[in-house]
Formats: structure tokens, C-alpha cells, sequence
């Protein structure tokens, strides 16, 4: 923690640094001048008035020095203050930017596991502020520790029993402390389900993709009191643990205040039998009370790092989690354009959790420069082929091969970079157009040409035409100005998005239900073109309309995880198999 918060700012690191340093000396300061002041007020009292006047002038140079210690320690605190607050601040952008970058690098899967929900949420509610106070206590426990080998000085002569009477007082609270510091760790690792299931609730009520079913359906009574009974377990436990904690904190820290009243009376008494002077007792009772409190601090810091080092284990976690799906040591060169197509060869996968396959021994090719479409069922492992062509996951069994090497061989980022791809769930960013468009290729995002070539291509221009600034239009109605599109509208900009990788860039071209919210004329000009867009290029299409599936040059007919039927068009329908089966029933429903 330390380095991760030296390489956030190490200006501000080295001036809490230096602030402790000076605010460690200060008490022992303050409590031997205080004693000074007072000694010389004593005597002062007691000299003949004739004889006074050094007296005064003594005195009001401590008073004097008295002030600026206490100005300089008050300042000292402000600046320490400062540095705390702005540490925290750039230290929690800091970590948030950490945790998205790694993001970036896990695998898909790792996206579709809850335990990595739960990691992941723990250490961004975790990580933002702990890290600083993490240092911040270090910082403290040096300077408590300077603190109280300096107030031990004063103290010594006391006596040993005085010395360990206030040494020990704090221990209890301490143990106790820790324990339950534990115990809120563990709890909090065991609450986490219960935290996003709290958060997920909330958003489902807050949102605007939720917005129109919670009113149409009336839902937001049931998933306001869903989140209430949640909120309710949440907080019993939490309430539970948290009186056990303070009140035994109460019970320890009372035993400290009697320790401290008892070393006060002991100091008094011996100083009212002729012991002690009156300026010694002042050294001494206010060392013996701040040695405790230095002492106690020492405990609390080592408590709090402890405690925040426990919690902060979950951001090391997360950032240790390494991807499976990484590029090889000597990755093979990817060629331009590919001399080979793409091979599945015996694949068979099943997603983590699941007791069926998805795909089960599936084989097939296509050749460079053919279109290729895959109908089947819902959930009979179309998407699946998607992933696994664009690497997000690895087959359990088999190979595949793009351009006669497996695809384990080349770098995943190098290799995506081929593909232009729109899912059935595409996104919708909460950007303006030219931005929910550009980021098809991040690289060109402020290319306007490029960006309007990609837009006439989906058919999107009209609609583009149609918002009040155009391009500069924010999507969405999370941010101010935006403005809401349609599904098929959507569907246009995610579509252009995909054509941001012309021919030059993008060798494969894979759209996955891209007609589906699309009405029948903008679905006729899309056809017009696709031939056009797909030429020179291996395309993949994914399709439940037979209007768009037979202008493939070849289908794949997916029933099950495993490839059923293969042919034209015309072949399928000849063969009277399921393909045509399910081209009648839909072209039914036209006639």
C-alpha cells in the first residue's frame, strides 16, 4: 500500500511524511514548556515583589513560544489534513483506473461469475479510501511511537509500577479491537451478496431500461419491499456486531480512564506531601496521560493497519486474478489479407456450471471471401460459435483455425482486431452518435469521415439526420440533451458501429441477429448492402429470418450444440430436412 500510494503522488506522500514528522515532537514539547510556564509563574509568586521582573520576562517568552508551538501545531494539522484529503482523492481515481485496466484484461467468463461480482464490489467500495488511511495510520503509528519513546522520558521518573500501570491499561482494547475488527471482515465478505443484491434492486427501480415494465407491470411496490426485507437482514447483522463492538470498546476504554485518574491522584498527592514541584507535577501528569494516549495510539494504528490490510486483501485479489485467455510468449504474425478460411475442427464446449455441452463435436469451414449464415433453434449454440471465433472463450475439445493456425497461437487483441462484429445484445452507450459509432475503431473515433461512411453503410443516416445535432447528439437519457432512439434505431447505430472496420481493417465480418429490430423496408435496404459490404471479406451471419439467411453462400443448421445440416439455400430446401422444415413454417405466416 505504501508503494501504491508513493506512485499516486509522491509530493503529497512526502509532505504527510514530513507534517508527522514534526507533529511526533510537539506533545513533548508542549507538556515540558507547559511545566516550564507554570514553575515560573510559582516562582514568581513566591520571590519578593521587589524581585519579580525576570519572573514576568520568563514567563512571557514561554507564553510566547507556548503560542507558536500551539499556532505551529494547528498548522501542522491543517496541512496534514490537506494532503490527507487530496491523497484520497487522486488515490481513489487511482485505484478505480487500476481496477477497470486489469478489467480489461480478465476473461469473459470471468464477467458471467458471481463470486467475481462480489470480489469486484468489495474491492471498489473497499479500495477508494482505505489505501490512504492505510498509510495515514503507518504515518501515525511513527509519529506516536517518536510521541511516546519522548513522553517516556518524562515519565521515567515516576517509577517502573506507574510506567507499566499506564503501558498495560490500553492492551484489552486493543485485543478486543482487533477481534472484532475480524469479525467485521468476515462479515463483510459474507454480506457482499446481500450488498449488490441491495444495489441491483435499487437500480432496477432507478433506471430508465427498467422504467416502463416496473410501471406497466406495477412492480415497483414488490421491488421497493423486496429491498427492504434485504436492507433489513443487512442491517440486523450489521446493528448485531456493531453494538458488541463499541460497548466492549466502552467497557476496555473505561478501565484506560481509571488508570489515568489513578497516576493524577498518585502525582497529587505526592506532590501535596513535598515530593513533587508544582511545575512537575504538571510534566508529569500531563506525560503520564499523553504516554497513554501515545501508547494507545500505537495500539489503534497497528489495529487499523491490520484491519484495513484485511479489507484492502480484496483489491489484491482481484488484481492477482490472472486471465487464462492470454496472448503465447512468440505469438504468430497475423497476415493481411488471410490466405486460409476458418476451420472448426471436432469442437466441443460447455459453459462453466453447466451439465450440457453447448457445442458437441461441430466441424466446419469457411473459405476466404464466403458468407456463411447459422440458423438453428434459440440455445442450440449459435452465439457460442461467435465466442469461441473471437476467442472469448477456448473449447474444451478440438481446435479452431483461422488461416491454417489455431487461434491459441496468435495474440487474442491482435487477432480481434480482424473482426467487425454486432451482437443480438449490442450495447448502447450513453454517448453522443459519433461516439457510439467511432468506438467500432477506437483508434479512427474522431475520423468524421470514416465515422459517416460507417453510418450510411448501416442505413443509419436518416436517422442520424433526424437528431438535433446530429453526430454531436448524446444517446440515452442518462446525461443532459440526450435523446431516447427506437429498438430498430438502435439497432442501425450498433450495425455502424460493426462497419467502422472497413475491408482494410476488418477480415471477418460477423452479425448476429442484425435485421432483428429492423422494420421490413430498412431490413430490404440493409440487404441491398450487405452483398456489397461482405465482399472480399469471410462473413458470418446469425439469423432466425430465412430472408436473410439465403443470401448466404453456405448454411450451417445448429439443433442441439451439434451441426445438423449443411448446404445452400435451395440444397436445404430440397432436402426436406429441419432447415426446410422451419422455412415453411415461417414463410407460412406470409402467405
Amino acid at each position: 500500500m505504501l508503494g501504491l500510494v508513493w506512485g499516486t503522488s509522491r509530493v503529497l506522500t512526502i509532505s504527510m511524511a514530513a507534517v508527522t514528522l514534526v507533529q511526533s515532537l510537539m506533545p513533548a514539547a508542549q507538556v515540558w514548556l507547559a511545566g516550564l510556564l507554570i514553575q515560573s509563574v510559582a516562582d514568581g509568586i513566591a520571590a519578593p515583589a521587589a524581585g519579580r521582573d525576570p519572573y514576568v520576562h520568563t514567563v512571557v517568552v514561554l507564553a510566547i513560544i507556548q503560542l507558536a508551538l500551539g499556532v505551529g501545531s494547528s498548522l501542522s494539522q491543517t496541512v496534514a489534513n490537506i494532503s490527507q484529503q487530496l491523497l484520497q482523492e487522486r488515490m481513489a481515481i487511482h485505484v478505480q483506473m487500476l481496477i477497470m485496466r486489469h478489467a480489461t484484461t480478465l476473461d469473459l467468463a470471468d464477467f458471467e461469475n458471481a463470486a467475481y461480482y462480489d470480489l469486484l464490489q468489495q474491492a471498489e467500495k473497499e479500495s477508494a479510501n482505505r489505501p490512504v488511511q492505510m498509510v495515514s495510520q503507518v504515518f501515525g503509528l511513527v509519529r506516536s511511537a517518536i510521541t511516546f519513546a519522548t513522553l517516556m522520558a518524562l515519565l521515567a521518573a515516576l517509577g517502573p509500577l506507574i510506567a507499566a500501570a499506564t503501558l498495560i491499561a490500553p492492551i484489552p482494547a486493543f485485543i478486543s479491537g482487533s477481534r472484532y475488527g475480524w469479525w467485521g471482515y468476515q462479515q463483510m465478505r459474507r454480506q457482499s451478496p446481500l450488498r449488490r443484491l441491495m444495489s441491483y434492486l435499487s437500480e432496477v427501480v432507478t433506471l430508465d431500461q427498467y422504467a416502463k415494465e416496473i410501471k406497466l407491470f406495477t412492480l415497483g411496490d414488490h421491488f421497493i419491499n423486496r429491498y427492504a426485507a434485504v436492507a433489513d437482514e443487512y442491517y440486523q447483522a450489521a446493528r448485531s456486531l456493531l453494538l458488541r463492538r463499541y460497548w466492549a470498546s466502552f467497557a476496555w476504554g473505561a478501565l484506560t480512564t481509571i488508570t489515568s485518574s489513578g497516576v493524577f491522584l498518585y502525582v497529587a498527592v505526592q506532590a501535596v506531601r513535598g515530593i513533587f514541584s508544582l511545575g512537575q507535577l504538571t510534566i508529569f501528569t500531563g506525560a503520564a496521560t499523553q504516554v497513554q494516549g501515545a501508547f494507545q495510539n500505537v495500539l489503534s494504528g497497528i489495529q487499523g493497519i491490520y484491519e484495513n490490510g484485511l479489507y484492502l486483501s480484496t483489491l489484491g485479489e482481484l488484481l492477482d486474478r490472472k486471465p487464462r485467455i492470454a496472448a503465447p510468449e512468440q505469438p504468430a504474425p497475423v497476415r493481411r489479407p488471410f490466405r486460409q478460411g476458418i476451420e472448426f475442427r471436432n469442437v466441443t464446449y460447455r459453459y462453466p456450471g453447466a451439465e450440457v455441452a453447448s457445442l458437441k463435436n461441430v466441424s466446419f469451414t469457411i473459405d476466404p471471401g464466403e458468407t456463411v449464415a447459422l440458423v438453428g433453434r434459440n440455445g442450440a449454440g449459435k452465439t457460442t460459435i461467435v465466442k469461441l471465433l473471437g476467442r472469448l472463450y477456448d473449447p474444451d475439445e478440438g481446435q479452431i483455425l483461422i488461416d491454417g493456425r489455431d487461434i491459441r497461437d496468435y495474440d487474442p487483441a491482435e487477432l480481434r482486431r480482424q473482426f467487425a462484429v454486432m451482437f443480438q445484445d449490442y450495447a448502447t452507450y450513453q454517448l453522443t452518435v459519433g461516439e457510439n459509432i467511432g468506438v467500432g475503431d477506437v483508434g479512427r473515433l474522431d475520423d468524421t469521415s470514416a465515422v459517416a461512411r460507417a453510418a450510411d453503410r448501416a442505413g443509419a443516416e436518416r436517422v442520424i439526420q433526424n437528431l438535433p445535432e446530429g453526430f454531436a447528439t448524446p444517446l440515452g437519457k442518462w446525461f443532459e440533451r440526450g435523446q431516447q432512439l427506437s429498438g430498430g434505431e438502435w439497432q442501425k447505430i450498433a450495425l455502424a458501429r460493426a462497419f467502422m472496420r472497413d475491408a482494410a481493417d476488418a477480415q471477418i465480418l460477423i452479425l448476429d441477429e442484425p435485421t432483428a429490430a429492423l422494420d421490413a423496408r430498412a431490413e430490404h435496404d440493409l440487404f441491398a448492402r450487405l452483398r456489397a459490404l461482405t465482399r472480399g471479406r469471410m462473413a458470418l451471419y446469425i439469423s432466425h429470418r430465412f430472408s436473410t439467411v439465403r443470401m448466404a453462400d453456405r448454411i450451417l443448421v445448429l439443433e442441439q450444440g451439434q451441426l445438423v445440416e449443411e448446404g445452400t439455400h435451395d440444397e436445404l430446401v430440397m432436402r426436406g430436412g429441419m432447415y426446410a422444415d422451419l422455412f415453411e413454417l415461417q414463410a407460412a405466416s406470409y402467405r
